[in-house]
This record gives structure tokens, C-alpha cells and sequence, in this order.
């Protein structure tokens, strides 16, 4: 497991995106970062599990949180737009972006893959990560230090036969953290890196490996130390990285 130890105060102040936040490692995440101080933004699909999320971080007497409905496989242009909008009249800024929102799609052969298959699993993990990166960058610029984490996997390091499209919008997601920081690097206080969470106890894990026992894999909230401190201030400078969880 990563090794670090969050100080409690660590993350006081801070506004921090998280996608994908209503349940699993995005639930376990936005709830870390409030116990650790910050003001968490919950954006998912499902409105009852973010507010479940919120109700959770309010009980624990954390800051209080948001809860934003939105659906990356519907949303267009301008509604980011008016999302960016929110946030910057709300909160002034943005400190961190967590992207953890994603789909695994059919896991199948590419010559039994679907192009609606595909294309829909891209437009979630790629599209919809590269419209808000791009629409929420202006507000982590007015941050003092601001970071960007992007999830990605192991079959987004090394292709694996049958991941597919997933696999696929892994190596993307790399490849657009890597662009980003290294158009940041010097020039703005955002830095970008990935995690890869590794095989954990959450239903996209279920649904990968339906014989595999869920008890053997750790729970979203063990994975939590690189969560922490790539959205702190002991990571500034660490830039274009690709980190593992476990």
C-alpha cells in the first residue's frame, strides 16, 4: 500500500472536484478529503447516492459539501460551461479535480466489440474527462496549488486482451494527464498525475471479475494515502506522474 500518513489539517481550505462521487473509491475519496478539511464538490448521475454521500460528510460534523447532478454521458458543451460558471460564483476557484468517474464497458474481443460499445465507454472516460479538464482549468489557475488526478489502471499502462474499450480510454486518460502537466509544468500552479487503484473492493470490480471473492481486495478507504497526497500540499511539484495505490 502507498505509504503516507495525511496530517488532519491537511487539506483546510481546499476546494476539490470529485467525480463519480456517489459511490466506491469517488464516495471513499470525498469523504477522506472532508475528514482531512476540504470542501468537497460531489458530481455523479445519481442524485440519492451523492446525497447519501453528503449526508455522511455533514453527520461527521466535516465542512459542508455539494451535491451536483451530472450526467458525463449526456451533458454538452455548454453545460460544463455552466457548471464552470457554478463553481466560480459559488467557490471563487477550484483546488483540486479528482477524476474517478468511469464505465468498463463489454469486456470482449475488439472483433466482437461494438463501435456503439466503444464509442460509449470513450465519450465517458475520455470526452467527458477532457471537457471538464479543460472547462474547470481556468479556475485551478486562479489557485495557489492546485491539483489534477486522473484514474487510470493497469491495462491502461499494458494492453491486455479483452479490456477493450476500457483498456483503451486508460492509455487516453495517461496520455491526457501526461499533455496536460506537461503543458502546466512552470507555468501555472496546477500539477497532474494518475493513480491506479489496483484491484478493490467496489461493483466495477464485481463486474470485471464476477468469480473473484471481493474479500481478498481492500477496501476504497485502505487505497486512500496517494488519494491524499496527491491533492496536498506535500505533492507540489510532483508532476506527470503515474502512481499506484497499492
Amino acid at each position: 500500500m502507498f505509504d503516507y500518513s495525511a496530517p488532519p489539517d491537511l487539506l483546510n481550505g481546499r476546494v476539490i472536484l470529485v467525480t463519480g462521487a456517489g459511490r466506491g473509491i469517488g464516495a471513499a475519496a470525498a469523504k477522506a478529503y472532508a475528514a482531512h478539511g476540504a470542501t468537497v464538490l460531489l458530481l455523479g448521475k445519481t442524485e440519492a447516492n451523492l446525497t447519501q454521500v453528503y449526508d455522511e460528510i455533514e453527520a461527521a460534523g466535516h465542512p459542508q459539501p455539494a451535491v451536483i447532478p451530472f450526467n458525463l454521458e449526456t451533458a454538452l458543451p455548454h453545460q460544463y460551461d455552466e457548471l464552470a460558471a457554478m463553481i466560480e460564483t459559488e467557490f471563487g476557484h477550484l483546488d483540486g479535480l479528482l477524476h474517478n468517474a468511469s464505465i468498463i464497458g463489454p469486456r470482449t474481443p475488439l472483433e466482437q466489440l461494438s463501435g456503439e460499445n466503444f464509442m460509449r465507454v470513450m465519450h465517458v472516460n475520455v470526452n467527458a474527462m477532457f471537457m471538464l479538464t479543460s472547462t474547470l482549468l481556468p479556475l485551478l489557475k486562479l489557485s495557489k496549488d492546485a491539483s489534477v488526478v486522473f484514474t487510470s489502471s493497469s491495462v491502461g499502462r499494458k494492453g491486455r486482451a479483452y479490456w477493450g474499450a476500457y483498456g483503451v480510454s486508460k492509455f487516453a486518460t495517461e496520455g491526457l494527464m501526461q499533455t496536460l502537466a506537461d503543458e502546466v509544468d512552470t507555468v501555472a500552479a496546477v500539477r497532474a498525475n494518475s493513480i491506479n487503484p489496483g484491484a478493490t473492493r467496489t461493483s466495477m470490480r464485481a463486474q470485471a471479475y464476477p468469480g473473484e471473492n471481493p474479500l481478498n481486495n481492500p477496501t476504497p478507504e485502505a487505497i486512500m494515502p496517494v488519494y491524499l497526497y496527491l491533492m496536498g500540499p506535500d505533492s507540489t511539484g510532483v508532476n506527470g506522474q503515474a502512481f499506484n495505490a497499492q
